[in-house]
């Protein structure tokens, strides 16, 4: 007995819309339950662990926490050819800005300063500034 190909079940046989579609939220799915799952684990206590407590001074980490995800899907139909792709990715930050100490039951936010701002980036703007007045009477003499 032979089947006609109207009677055989397959499942790409449907419109490519519909596939599109379902690829879609499974897409979304994915990436809400990626976003749940770590985006509750991402915090600082995570990162850095617990408040301190010693001497009867606490120390509470301070610092931001930052996560982002992307993803898609894609179908393509060449002739006989048919073909379903997808991919995604994310990623997580922390970064140390600083800590809360309490110490006699007042509490005072003590940022932890970037190296790079307060020493590198003033030195390079030393540099420039006597380096550049310099290169304007260089450039100046040549005309």
């Amino acid at each position: 007995m032979t089947a006609h190909k109207e009677d055989k079940e397959d499942p790409t046989s449907g419109p490519p819309q519909d596939l599109d579609v379902a690829a879609a939220q499974a897409s979304v799915t994915l990436l809400e339950r990626l976003a749940e799952k770590l985006g509750g684990r991402a915090s600082v206590t995570a990162v850095y662990g617990e408040p301190v407590t010693a001497d009867g001074v606490t120390v509470i980490p301070v610092a931001k926490v930052a996560y982002g995800f992307g993803g898609g899907t894609g179908r393509t139909v060449e002739g006989a050819k048919a073909g379903d792709g997808g991919g995604g990715g994310g990623g997580v930050e922390a970064k140390p800005i600083g800590y809360i100490e309490i110490r006699d039951g007042v509490s005072t936010y003590r940022p932890i300063r970037d190296p790079w701002r307060d020493i590198a980036l003033p030195l390079a703007a030393l540099a420039l500034a006597v380096t550049l007045p310099k290169a304007v009477r260089a450039l100046r003499r040549r005309r």
